[in-house]
């Protein structure tokens, strides 16, 4: 069935009246998300893309019984709206807007401590669970159903290396992208643990990226705890030093964060790690017969 989301989840969109927003709700309503209401402080009643408006998150969860939100409101208000729906006791926030200053993700981690809301994002394409449901802006038609889960810090390269799977054969559980910024709601090893407990993905995706200790940490977890083989790419092996790559948190400073000592923390316990973009895909494939599991995953 996927991680976290399925068919069955309600989801309320935050600023669905603003135009991207907008696009990106019929777009999730096209790949049969239950889309059941949005918000929009002072446009109660209205109705935008089907569904009603409402004033506040809390407003939303109680007249439509949705536990999941996906944020589109501009970067200025976004902090503020993660904490609504926290307040608000969502099960599941996807936070779409890029550009949030770090100071307000501070303010909203330590504001989120203790409670029981799983935050993915900010600055993220969301979520998918293969033909059930999709909550972000995750281009739907390069998926195809199947056995290996995705996670990734770039949205591009999620799509990218699922396009590359889907043309192989090899189909996909889903994908998540947890976001390229420094301060992050959910990291890989939320991602794995779940992935891990999942009956339907047999195999793991991984793509980080230069900057922070993420996968290196996620390499020693998956050492220690996943039963289930990875494959991983890292992004950025010619990105000099101090200079931001994409990402916020894409950046090396103090000579930590490179893309060598990813791909080493990670070669160093067994995961294959992709030498290009292009090599993404075959290195899955590799992996995947390597371990018994590509009659499984392979689909025509």
């Amino acid at each position: 069935m996927g991680i976290l989301i399925h068919r069955g989840t309600k989801v309320i969109v935050q600023g669905i009246t603003g135009k991207a927003a907008r696009f990106h709700t019929e777009q999730m309503q096209k790949d049969g998300t239950r889309i059941v209401g949005g918000t929009a402080p002072g446009k109660a009643g209205e109705i935008c893309c089907g569904v009603p408006v409402f004033n506040t998150v809390s407003d939303a969860a109680k007249a439509t019984g949705a536990r999941t939100s996906v944020i589109f409101v501009p970067a200025a208000f976004a902090a503020d709206a993660i904490m609504e729906a926290v307040e608000a006791e969502m099960d599941l926030v996807v936070c779409i807007t890029e550009h949030i200053p770090v100071e307000e993700m501070v303010r909203v981690h330590r504001y989120m401590e203790g409670k029981k809301t799983r935050l993915i994002g900010p600055n993220c394409p969301g979520i998918i669970c293969v033909d059930e449901s999709n909550i972000g802006i995750i281009p739907s038609q390069i998926f195809k159903k199947g056995h290996v889960g995705v996670v990734s810090r770039s949205g591009t390269l999620t799509y990218e290396a699922t396009f590359q799977l889907t043309k192989a054969g090899i189909g996909q559980t889903g994908a998540l992208g947890i976001g390229g910024d420094p301060i992050k709601g959910t990291d890989f090893i939320d991602v794995l643990k779940l992935y891990n407990e999942d009956e339907d993905t047999e195999a793991v995706l991984m793509i980080g990226e230069i900057g922070g200790n993420a996968e290196e940490q996620a390499a020693k977890w998956i050492h220690e705890n996943m039963r289930k083989p990875v494959a991983a790419f890292i992004a950025g092996r010619q990105a000099p030093p101090g200079k931001r790559m994409g990402h916020a948190g894409a950046i090396i400073t103090g000579g930590k964060g490179t893309a060598a000592e990813k791909i080493a923390a990670l070669e160093a316990v067994g995961i294959p790690v992709a030498n290009t973009v292009a090599d993404i895909g075959d290195t899955v494939i590799k992996l995947l017969k390597e371990k018994g599991l590509y009659e499984i995953c392979h689909t025509c």
